[in-house]
């Protein structure tokens, strides 16, 4: 049993007909430390049957299904160079991305950037939660498929398409996805929703309303189907502890306003301050 931990993120008590669930809020990176959940978190986890992820990503057919059937439409070569070179300066084979569509290639990149920083994918919140989970015998779910994440993230139009990737590269280069990364995971530790709530002001990925859509469709668009999976498994009798990225839980579609719309009352469970600060 692991120690015990801080208490970091963002978590409400969420009750419908007589039974309880919680909803956390995580990042999607993490580190080893991070294994020995706080007292209140641990108590909400322990207190559920069902741990609901996005995607779970020890599942095997999840990762199959994360990789691109049909091949993608070629890249500009100045951008493919580009991308063969950011996938090398990140020390990874570039045979290591190549089954993924190049925008799910950058926006890996991107997540594996996040190691100058301590933190890694490989010990993400929601990775150390199944394994914790699964210690204790919980079952553990998807809220969506590998395939709605796909049609998410990767845009249809391939102009569009390309346009993220020279995003994605552009932030790399000038680092600032490692320093909006960080911003985020220090609001996160400290369960500040409020400088969460405003994303779009800092991220430095909203400077056109074709970036702010893409924003809405990859947080707040996906939040009425979240809820409705979260419900529907509460529905079923099961103490659901359902676990979405942090982002989800902003703005006007956030999820504990959704799901309070849907008869649950939600209720904000105060996390103590971490005693322990995100890398600076």
């Amino acid at each position: 049993m692991p120690a015990r931990g801080d208490d970091r993120g963002v978590l409400w008590r969420i009750s419908r007909n007589g039974h309880v669930s919680h909803l956390y809020g995580t990042v999607h990176v993490g580190k080893p430390a991070w294994q020995a959940l706080g007292p209140l978190t641990a108590a909400a986890l322990r207190a559920s049957d069902t741990l609901a992820l996005e995607i779970d990503p020890t599942d095997p057919a999840v990762l199959a299904a994360l990789e691109d059937k049909t091949p993608a439409p070629p890249l500009p070569d100045a951008l493919a160079k580009r991308l063969r070179a950011a996938t090398e300066r990140a020390c990874v084979p570039v045979l290591a991305l190549a089954g993924l569509h190049p925008v799910l290639q950058a926006t890996t990149l991107t997540v594996l950037d996040a190691r100058w920083l301590g933190l890694d994918p490989n010990h993400s919140v929601e990775m150390q939660l199944v394994q914790r989970a699964k210690a204790q015998r919980k079952r553990v779910v998807s809220l969506e498929t590998a395939e709605q994440q796909k049609q998410v993230l990767v845009p249809s139009d391939a102009a569009e398409a390309v346009a993220v990737i020279e995003q994605a590269l552009d932030q790399l280069d000038s680092l600032v996805s490692r320093r909006v990364l960080e911003r985020m995971v220090r609001a996160w530790e400290r369960g500040d929703l409020d400088t969460l709530e405003r994303y779009e002001d800092w991220c430095e990925c909203a400077a056109s309303e074709d970036d702010r859509a893409y924003l809405r469709r990859l947080n707040d668009e996906r939040n009425g189907p979240l809820a409705d999976r979260i419900a529907a498994l509460h529905g079923q009798g099961r103490r659901v502890f359902a676990a979405v990225g942090a982002l989800h839980m902003t703005g006007p579609a956030a999820l504990p306003r959704l799901l309070a719309e849907r008869g649950f009352t939600v209720e904000r469970v105060v996390l103590p301050a971490p005693a322990t600060k995100a890398r600076r």
